[in-house]
């Protein structure tokens, strides 16, 4: 498959989930099932962002191994402006996919709704004007 194809598909994807978190974001109070629904989201949100990213440095010739390279190139390429909650976004969703607390169900949503989801949202807007 060409690889211009294969990011501007997966864009459209990161898009849609995007688009889904932004939802979850804006309800003010979940239970502790809709919040399991947001850290899900958010999760195969993030999945598409960095899938995204990778497949736009890789379209342009660069070597991408790993997300946390992707994130690194794609900071270097000015496609994301905060490497740094990124980075933070991969080691929390890392965690969040392999263990479940309701105390760090708590804290992933706060990071959610004031970090992550804003991130996404801005990666997901500036790849679409590259698109």
């Amino acid at each position: 498959m060409n690889t211009d194809i294969r990011w501007k598909q997966r864009l459209e994807n990161f898009k849609k989930a995007v688009a889904q978190l932004e939802e979850f974001v804006q309800q003010p109070v979940l239970n502790k099932f809709e919040r399991q629904g947001l850290i899900q989201c958010f999760e195969y949100s993030f999945e598409l962002g960095w899938k995204t990213l990778k497949d736009y440095l890789e379209n342009g010739g660069q070597d991408v191994a790993t997300p946390r390279a992707a994130i690194q190139l794609a900071f270097q390429a000015g496609l994301i402006g905060d490497g740094h909650s990124w980075i933070d976004a991969l080691q929390k969703r890392n965690f969040l996919a392999h263990s479940y607390n309701e105390q760090y169900a708590l804290q992933a949503e706060n990071l959610i709704r004031k970090t992550y989801a804003k991130m996404l949202k801005d990666a997901c807007n500036h790849l679409d004007t590259l698109s």
